[in-house]
């Protein structure tokens, strides 16, 4: 039996409860809180955004100054009963709920951070001619992902698991009457669909120094030893840095009804994780993650901290002659043309999951339309290098080979003035 009067076995203990959820889960978790989430919306707290997305500002940051993600994440999906549209009332009953949440937790990493999002499939409810979000589509040749119908996602994210737990719980599974102390008069559950809590209408991970390899070792002991305990994500390095992320600016977007707000396109993707650590050394992970040139001069220190401005040099060798001279091309190096302005497109806020007992992503991004997403995917995907050189189209192509896509959706993320069951 494991002691829980521990911090160590606590800790793992609350990352366990995020994965499985659940009334049981959730007690044991707030009966061993030793750290209060803080309450939000009171006197003197910080004025909230007007983008969902907008948590640049106020989440904590490094030593390079680059934002943390918060540490815990809980996707959940759902969809409107019937085939019908939101009333006004359905309106007034969810902005009261996310009101709760607000007044409940500070917007911050150690508050609870939220997003809800909808779909074409929402807006079509509404029999209108174009909807304001693409509905999602493969991107690859090589992928053929489930394109997800349904109407909301949301997404919610903090440090502290039990922020998480509450919020499902009071909002989404009915089994709390309070969060975080304060009381609960309207819940989500009131205007969607019974929310299911089984993969895939219910989707967690975790980003984070230590977490990684803490959460794979219980799958696979020899394999979680082989990840850097400093590293924050599966794959050993770090890779969302302020130099590769698109600014919150970029990715609002800046005219029409949902001026303020941005779009969220959502992925499950499987990793090969033996493949990745048990085939290729430190060099070839490396070469294929950043660039050769980036192994070969030995830039990379560690899990990559020190790449705190961008993961890809300005000088860095042409993807394309780069795959014909190596034999392999670096993710990074490809991804330095999806860009405008010399700016990313898209901000990520991808997360590391094990879900379904398998190593994945939910790889979680952010931009002014979805548009800028297929730019991305189309450069990472590297086909104008795979046709001018010798590398394939997955293999020795940056991390193509190790990814495997089994889910896609695309959402629209309206400003706080419209998160409400908004219209066309």
């Amino acid at each position: 039996m494991v002691n829980l009067q521990s911090a160590d076995s606590r800790r793992e203990f609350l990352k366990k409860a995020v994965a499985l959820g659940g009334v049981t889960a959730l007690a044991a978790c707030v009966e061993r809180r030793d750290v209060e989430s803080p309450t939000g919306g009171g006197e003197g707290a910080p004025e909230r955004p007007d983008g969902q997305h907008e948590w640049g500002e106020f989440s904590s940051t490094d030593e390079y100054g680059n934002a943390n993600p918060p540490k815990h994440h809980v996707l959940r999906f759902l969809s409107l009963p019937g085939d019908g549209t939101p009333t006004a009332e359905d309106r007034e009953v969810l902005e009261s709920a996310l009101t709760t949440l607000e007044e409940a937790y500070s917007w911050s990493n150690t508050g609870l951070f939220f997003t809800v999002g909808y779909s074409s499939a929402y807006f079509d409810r509404f029999g209108v001619e174009e909807s304001p979000i693409a509905e999602p589509v493969p991107l690859a040749e090589f992928e053929d992902p489930e394109l997800e119908e349904y109407d909301i996602a949301i997404h919610f994210a903090s440090d502290h698991p039990e922020a998480l737990l509450e919020a499902e719980q009071a909002m989404l599974d009915e089994e709390r009457d309070t969060v975080n102390d304060v009381e609960v008069t309207d819940r989500i559950s009131d205007v969607v669909a019974e929310p299911s809590t089984e993969y895939p209408d219910r989707r967690t991970g975790f980003v984070g120094e230590g977490l990684p390899k803490k959460f794979v070792s219980e799958l696979d002991e020899e394999l979680g030893d082989k990840i850097p305990e400093e590293a924050p994500l599966m794959m050993g390095f770090e890779s969302v840095l302020d130099g590769n992320q698109a600014t919150e600016g970029r990715i609002t977007i800046s005219d029409g009804r949902f001026s303020g707000g941005s779009t969220m396109q959502v992925s499950a993707l499987s990793i090969d994780m033996e493949q990745w650590w048990y085939q290729d050394d430190r060099w070839q992970r490396i070469a294929k993650m950043f660039s050769p040139a980036h192994a070969e001069e030995e830039m990379v220190e560690g899990v990559g901290n020190n790449l705190s401005e961008d993961v890809d040099p300005e000088d860095s060798e042409d993807p394309v002659e780069t795959a014909r001279t190596t034999g392999v091309v670096g993710h990074a190096q490809k991804m330095k043309d999806a860009r405008e302005d010399g700016e990313p497109l898209i901000l990520r806020r991808d997360f590391d999951t094990i879900d379904q007992d398998d190593t994945g992503v939910h790889f979680v991004s952010h931009q002014a339309s979805i548009d800028a997403f297929v730019k991305t995917r189309t450069k990472m995907n590297g086909a104008d290098v795979a046709a001018e050189s010798s590398v394939g189209a997955r293999t020795n192509n940056g991390i193509l080979q190790y990814l495997e896509t089994g889910r896609r959706g695309n959402y629209l993320l309206p400003p706080q003035s419209l998160r409400a069951f908004p219209e066309p």
